[in-house]
């Protein structure tokens, strides 16, 4: 008997080796999407206590509670409350700029971000707790946080200025985009702190945003 003819319905060592290798490759795949999973849970847990209770009411072992895992795991995931509500945010508003397409669908920027806007004023009415919750987390977040305000931050710029502008922007409109965020933060801050209502902020913000697009046209920035 050859050697050969021995190892007849043996796998050859490269095929066997490349087995295992797709079975780990499998295995680690799994585990990645289990994770996403785990982690969208985490975040959908925290929007759901923040919506009925507010910044206050987001405790790390109530989210763990609802989202069904141990407070251990929820912490694997996010160190604080803050890290976990501005991930959320960051979210939100990469799924707010999937579901519509707000570069599009009117002729100037001003009519294009008054449709966001709109959107957002609605948003942040109906749910006022969950404002104050997200508001809160972005203005009180630490250092140990600054990657993650550095991406909502960026998020939230980018969709402000694809609106603007009608496509991809360039930093001369990201910075006109930072400026809005900024006015949004500012005026949610006093409205979460009770220092105005919910139409003065509306009214202030829609006055604000106005000014900016309208030095920005003038200037060239926004087309």
């Amino acid at each position: 008997m050859t050697v050969a003819s021995a190892r007849v319905g043996a796998k050859p060592e490269h095929a066997q080796g490349g087995s295992a290798t797709g079975q780990a490759h499998t295995a680690g795949g799994l585990r990645s999407r289990a994770s996403a999973r785990r982690r969208e849970a985490i975040m959908d847990a925290a929007l759901t206590v923040a919506a009925s209770g507010g910044y206050d009411a987001v405790h790390m072992r109530t989210v763990a509670e609802r989202a069904g895992i141990a407070v251990g795991t929820l912490y694997r995931y996010f160190p604080a409350k803050t890290h976990l509500l501005v991930a959320a945010l960051i979210r939100e508003f990469q799924r707010l700029d999937t579901a519509g397409d707000w570069a599009t669908g009117a002729s100037t920027p001003q009519e294009r971000l008054d449709r966001l806007t709109e959107h957002l004023h609605g948003r942040w009415q109906r749910d006022p707790l969950l404002t104050d919750a997200m508001t809160r987390a972005f203005v009180m977040a630490d250092t140990r946080a600054a990657a993650e305000l550095d991406r909502a931050a960026a998020a939230i710029e980018t969709l402000l200025a694809r609106t603007l502008t009608g496509g991809e922007p360039a930093p001369a409109d990201l910075r006109v985009a930072g400026i809005i965020a900024d006015i949004w933060l500012a005026n949610l801050v006093a409205f979460i702190g009770d220092r105005l209502s919910a139409a003065e902020t509306r009214g202030r913000i829609d006055r604000a945003t106005r000014r900016v697009v309208h030095h920005a046209n003038a200037d060239g920035t926004a087309s």
